[in-house]
């Protein structure tokens, strides 16, 4: 699928970098995102459906929610396509996956947490690239 590849290489590039919110490690050297946690798929001329299922580094993260929401905003802001984008804890590595899940693919919700000055700031240390 030579199409695909171009999206998920960028859709990987755009989260990759992304800082964890407690350690000075990025979500790839945590391993909370992979290669593998990317799918991209046609959905239309254009239009490209990214699912990304990331792994909390415990099953009782508190910080799940605000991964999500960074992943979400990051790639909001950065894919170079057309997207829909649906964000998954993957199966089983969380004690609240259905409802972090519920949350993270909201879009008030999400509007909502960024109106947060707090969680706002947060988040925009986590997605901003590094220097």
């Amino acid at each position: 699928s030579f199409l695909t590849a171009a999206p998920l290489s960028s859709a990987l590039d755009i989260i990759r970098t992304i800082r964890d919110p407690e350690k000075p490690n990025t979500l790839e050297e945590l391993e909370v995102v992979t290669e593998s946690c990317v799918e991209v798929q046609e959905i239309g001329e254009d239009e490209y459906l990214v699912v990304i299922r990331f792994t909390p580094t415990v099953p009782h993260c508190s910080l799940a929610t605000l991964i999500g929401l960074c992943l979400r905003i990051k790639l909001q802001r950065c894919l170079p396509f057309r997207h829909k984008l649906e964000i998954y804890i993957s199966e089983g590595t969380h004690s609240t996956e259905e409802d972090i899940n519920k949350q993270i693919n909201d879009k008030e919700r999400v509007a909502a947490a960024m109106e947060n000055p707090n969680l706002r700031e947060i988040v925009e240390q986590c997605v901003t690239e590094p220097d």
